[in-house]
């Protein structure tokens, strides 16, 4: 699996700038604390995709914490467009983060510090990913995570030790699990598909709003399928007729395996592609490729 790195230009406090001339405070609250929200926004024909979806996400985020965009918003989408020119991207996706700033190291939201805020842009395949035919396998691992998951924090070691998990099993993916039901992966949405309807977590604290879950929420009616949103546990995962997950520059993986328990005989099934492709058409649409 191809693991995309950031293109040569990224953007830090106001400035472009050669990737490996970036540098931040070692007593940045982001470095030192996680004390900062990051988004990632699809970039599809040189053009942000998703975007109203991902500013009403991105505020809220930065709301929840006390933090504000250090520049406006018209401003600051005028820089995203600058990295996508300055790299030369065509499809991908861009990655930024704001911080509270540099300051003591003190718990406290420490008032009246510069944010830090800073952006790279990656290319990377999202209509023809390489698993979006065959499907993924994954695995499932405890929930650990702080309770409110609906914060899109940078504080992410619990996210990562998931993935670490499922990287150590061979698979793509985990499924974190609490009180005996899943809650969503350790990177994107976590969806089953039973009996012509689709099954997915409410959305609470106890999971972050995914923008590409509440689309393909919208979409469902359009292949046949019921909506269903409740908790569903891991025998559910294995005895469903179709599992997915969802994320930014993915769109929609099929999962055809769980826990080395084959899912629809370890075949795709038959709404996860007509879903994927409805949202595609919808991007293409959008970046004006249709």
């Amino acid at each position: 699996m191809a693991v995309p790195s950031a293109s040569k230009i990224v953007y830090l406090n106001g400035e472009f700038m050669d990737k490996n001339d970036a540098k931040i405070s070692i007593f940045d609250r982001g470095f030192i604390f996680g004390d900062g929200i990051y988004e990632v926004v699809p970039v599809i024909n040189s053009k942000l995709v998703d975007r109203v979806d991902f500013w009403e996400r991105f505020e809220r985020s930065l709301s929840q914490i006390d933090l504000s965009l250090p520049v406006a918003k018209d401003e600051f989408e005028k820089v995203l467009y600058a990295l996508i020119e300055k790299n030369g991207i065509k499809e991908g996706g861009i990655y930024m983060q704001v911080t509270r700033g540099a300051s003591e190291r003190e718990f406290k939201f420490v008032k009246g510090t510069k944010p830090t805020i800073m952006a790279f842009i990656y290319s990377q395949e999202i209509f023809d990913h390489e698993f979006a035919d065959t499907g993924i396998s994954i695995i499932s691992t405890p929930d650990i995570r702080w309770k409110r998951r609906d914060i899109k924090s940078i504080s992410l070691l619990a996210q990562c030790y998931a993935k670490n998990e499922a990287a150590k099993a061979g698979v793509y993916e985990a499924f974190m699990v609490e009180d005996g039901y899943v809650t969503e992966a350790s990177s994107s949405s976590a969806f089953i598909i039973k009996n012509d309807t689709l099954i997915t977590k409410p959305l609470s604290n106890e999971i972050l709003p995914g923008i590409r879950r509440k689309v393909l929420l919208g979409l469902a009616e359009q292949v046949g399928l019921k909506v269903e949103q409740r908790k569903f546990s891991m025998d559910e995962v294995y005895g469903a007729d179709e599992v997915f997950i969802s994320a930014a520059t993915l769109i929609l993986l099929p999962v055809i395996k769980a826990d080395g328990k084959l899912i629809n005989d370890g075949k795709v099934g038959k709404y996860a592609p007509k879903l994927r492709e409805l949202y595609a058409t919808k991007l293409k649409k959008e970046a004006g490729l249709i």
